[in-house]
């Protein structure tokens, strides 16, 4: 009888782990992924997020990028502005552009991130895990019982299952992290980002736009155009969490023009394409990323501020480490819910992790404000990097996810 892992909750991480997991194990280990949204089917979600050109080698590996490539779009270039809200100049203080004449390195002239509608990330990992023979239960994982050889799952139909390890891929509030009594470090920014799609006069041309603002990061990310044509792109608009929920009780109109005087008018005339939706923004790590027979995968093991667009990133990454411990484990015979193995997957993923929190922590707090030492400070900062293409090719390769020493997956190879 084959082995079986558990993972609670069919987000992108969990879907995504699931199925690397089946291609590599095939019928040696039984995956079974476990939430209730599998019945209802996901929630409507209108937002795209930011693939980096590491996670789309990832999916390319996995078989599922032909899927979501056609409604992609590629963000080749990257403009970094530092102003006040009202002011009509907006300096450029920083580029980043992803084409062979603007770089250096070997990987010049490949986007470093592409965006992707939520839903088709969704959409495509679901076909593929079924497709691949993952089992899908649309039920919650309730408790886990761990043994010294394997884990009892309690399920809230009333089904109890086995399982070699169980893997919580279950959100911010795990509740499978509680439960194992995993400590967690977090803070409320009192910001809360305003996310909507906005439609356009003029072709954004795959550039996106960080305007750092006083009240913190507004940033304008590249869409693919409407079939029926027309430009539009995503916004993520931080303002205080209190003056989100009064913007959002304004009349459109007057919404509208509250937007206009933050997205500028590069783009011609704009126009709300979705309603506008504010999501609260905070920090949250986990003090341990594995238990007994238990690993934290994605929001479940760390929550960021989205100024660096690397929130589900950080989750891929984590799928791409886990599969690897597990599979690589599996193939020697040994117990893939050991603590040996576990052990590694926290000590692959715990500094990076850790690193980029503390990095988006900083600057979350750096541009939020607008203190006049500070802007003079950050701008001559900005200035600085902009001038040393070494530099600039660095933090490139970081928001790519480019790394030598990353695992398989996201270089574009199959375990």
């Amino acid at each position: 009888m084959p082995m079986r892992i558990v993972i609670a909750g069919a987000g992108l991480a969990g879907l995504s782990l699931a199925l690397a997991l089946k291609q590599s194990l095939a019928d040696s280990f039984e995956i079974v992924v476990a939430d209730p949204v599998l019945e209802s089917g996901p929630r409507p979600d209108e937002r795209a997020y930011a693939i980096s050109a590491a996670g789309r080698r990832m999916f390319e590996a996995l078989g599922v990028w032909d899927g979501m490539v056609a409604g992609a779009q590629a963000i080749t270039d990257m403009v970094i502005t530092d102003s006040r809200t009202r002011d009509v100049v907006r300096p450029t203080y920083l580029t980043f552009g992803s084409t062979a004449e603007d770089r250096a390195s070997p990987d010049a002239g490949e986007p470093f991130a592409h965006m992707v509608w939520s839903k088709v990330i969704n959409a495509e990992l679901g076909r593929a895990c079924t497709a691949a023979g993952v089992i899908l239960r649309p039920d919650v994982v309730r408790a886990a019982s761990a043994g010294a050889d394997r884990t009892r799952v309690e399920l809230a139909s009333g089904a109890m299952i086995n399982a070699a390890l169980v893997v919580a891929a279950d959100g911010a509030r795990s509740r499978l992290r509680e439960q194992a009594g995993i400590g967690w470090v977090g803070w409320s920014y009192e910001q809360s980002g305003i996310v909507a799609t906005i439609g356009h006069e003029r072709d954004h041309g795959g550039r996106a736009i960080e305007h750092f603002l006083p009240a913190g990061p507004f940033a304008i990310l590249p869409l693919p155009p409407r079939p029926e044509g027309g430009h539009r792109s995503s916004i993520v608009w931080t303002e205080a969490t209190t003056d989100a929920a009064a913007l959002l009780t304004l009349h459109p109109d007057d919404l509208l023009e509250e937007l206009e005087t933050r997205f500028g008018h590069q783009l011609g005339a704009i126009h709300f394409e979705t309603p506008a939706k504010a999501y609260p923004l905070s920090f949250g790590m986990a003090r341990r990323f594995v238990g007994e027979r238990l690993a934290l995968l994605g929001d479940a093991a760390h929550v960021i501020h989205p100024i660096a667009g690397q929130g589900l990133n950080l989750g891929l990454k984590d799928v791409a480490g886990l599969a690897e411990v597990i599979v690589d484990a599996a193939r020697l015979g040994l117990d893939v819910g050991s603590g040996v193995a576990l052990a590694s997957y926290e000590q692959a993923r715990r500094f990076d992790t850790v690193a980029m929190g503390v990095v988006t922590d900083g600057l979350n707090k750096l541009f939020s404000n607008d203190l006049a030492p500070v802007r003079l400070a950050r701008d001559l900062g900005l200035g600085l990097v902009d001038r040393m293409p070494g530099l600039k090719d660095f933090f490139i390769s970081q928001a790519a996810g480019r790394s030598a020493s990353q695992p398989r997956l996201l270089r574009g190879e199959p375990i």
